[in-house]
């Protein structure tokens, strides 16, 4: 049989064999959500258009907020990792899919011999005429392998590596997700933090102002010296507040750089003049529950999960069947550089070779109970996380209602407040009260101002948790 004969027989049986080649194991089929209905809590009512849910940052109207959230996405080295796990999964994905087809190499090499006059070769060829005992061999050619999957142990882990690329990939969405939001809470808290220091610098030269008044006063006897104390200590508790919102204030800071890839301190000459806290975006909440499986990453990457445990229980089971296998050489060999390609010099190999382990089959039987046991693990870390997704969502919006019920609240407790201050201060004018009701009115609508910040930036980091746990932040297209 020539080698072209070979390679004909060979071509035709692996069809025959692919052709009558099944794979073993169960299809995957997606089990019933745990998601169904509305959300329980809505989210506040709309007073403006929603923005995107894959750029919804974009919402709060801040060109430095887009600006942190575009350096993140550029240089956040969680988000480098995750690409990089993404790229070496997908590599991974191909060499599993490589694994159905023929392997082949080329080959060749040129060797000079002198044969030692000692060994049993040269002792025996040293006493024959023309015996020469230094030589050459030169040989070239190409092998041929080919693993035949004839029930599919292969191609089952060919779908294994895809859906465990595919789940690389949706968890770098989520970290993408998660860094932004990360990166947007952070600069919240950051204008949070000036704002209630603005505050307190506020409530500082308040209360210095009226420390300062009752000095005066309990030096002409008209106050008592109590009244002093109490609002000196009053004064004091102001100055300790300040260092833990400096520190605060820090902490977001270099939080913030290291978010944007950044060394620490990096942001600081940036964001040092204070400004307005942006007011969250509009929030629509799409379809319900239901539309958090094809929305969040984590949820995705939990069904491919699942798809790679349910496709290697196939490739378990393959491990039952026999293992089909052809191999093939062709080549020339000579030791004359000058005869290597005449027809004498030509070799050609081929072979089949069947591998089974019939008596192997308590340790297959032990390999498919735990692939079997995986992949009930995946079916049930899949519902958990897509409950906990239904939990994270829900719990954002009752945060983001209440958040905003308390910044309504203190928006009109302040207005009641200002309208006292002003009358207090009309009667100071008219001589009715003294100027420390002015400023106890002052220091009342300061408090009022710093929690009203306080519940600003609540609502507005309620908000950032709503978008993240919708999955906001990507597009779909960008997970296929």
């Amino acid at each position: 049989m020539t080698a072209l004969r070979f390679f004909r027989t060979a071509a035709f049986l692996a069809g025959l064999f692919l052709a009558a080649g099944c794979a073993v194991g169960p299809d995957y089929r997606r089990p019933d959500a745990p998601l169904a209905g509305p959300y329980r809590t809505d989210p506040p009512p709309a007073t403006a258009v929603a923005p995107p849910l894959q750029t919804w940052w974009l919402g709060f109207g801040d060109p430095m907020l887009n600006r942190v959230v575009e350096q993140v996405r550029a240089n956040n080295l969680d988000i480098a990792q995750a690409r990089a796990r993404v790229l070496a999964s997908r590599a991974e994905a191909r060499a599993a899919g490589a694994a159905l087809l023929p392997a082949g190499a080329a080959a060749g090499q040129a060797q000079a011999v002198r044969q030692s006059l000692d060994s049993p070769i040269g002792a025996i060829g040293r006493h024959l005429p023309g015996f020469n005992r230094d030589g050459a061999l030169y040989e070239l050619g190409a092998d041929a392998s080919w693993d035949i999957d004839l029930f599919g142990g292969l191609k089952r882990g060919r779908d294994a590596a895809r859906a465990d690329a595919r789940a690389q990939a949706a968890g770098a969405d989520g970290v993408r997700l998660a860094v932004i939001a990360d990166a947007v809470d952070a600069y919240l808290q950051v204008r949070a933090y000036q704002a209630r220091l603005d505050v307190a610098a506020r409530q500082e030269k308040v209360q210095t102002d009226l420390v300062d008044l009752l000095r005066r006063r309990a030096a002409e006897g008209v106050a008592p010296e109590r009244d002093l104390r109490l609002t000196q200590a009053a004064l004091e508790g102001v100055r300790a507040s300040i260092p833990p919102l400096n520190a605060g204030l820090s902490v977001e800071l270099n939080r913030l750089d290291v978010l944007t890839g950044a060394q620490p301190g990096t942001w600081r000459a940036e964001l040092a003049r204070s400004a307005p806290l942006p007011a969250p975006p509009a929030l629509k909440p799409g379809a319900g529950p239901a539309d958090l499986l094809r929305r969040r990453p984590d949820i995705i990457a939990a069904e491919q999960r699942m798809i790679a445990a349910n496709a290697r229980i196939g490739q378990a089971l393959a491990e039952y069947y026999p293992k089909v296998s052809l191999s093939g050489l062709l080549g020339v060999q000579s030791l004359d550089s000058n005869r290597l390609f005449l027809g004498e010099a030509v070799q050609a190999a081929g072979g089949g070779a069947l591998r089974w382990r019939l008596f192997d089959f308590a340790r297959v039987d032990a390999e498919v109970a735990q692939a079997r046991a995986e992949d009930a693990e995946a079916l049930a870390a899949w519902r958990a996380t897509a409950l906990r997704a239904t939990e994270e969502v829900e719990d954002a919006f009752a945060d983001l209602v209440q958040q905003e019920a308390r910044a309504a609240a203190l928006d009109r407790q302040i207005a009641q407040l200002s309208i006292a201050r002003g009358q207090s201060e009309d009667a100071y004018e008219s001589g009715a009260v003294n100027l420390l009701e002015v400023r106890e009115a002052d220091r009342d609508l300061l408090n009022a101002a710093d929690q009203l910040a306080q519940a600003r930036v609540g609502a507005a980091r309620a908000a950032v948790a709503s978008y993240r746990a919708l999955g906001g932040g990507w597009t779909v297209e960008e997970g296929k």
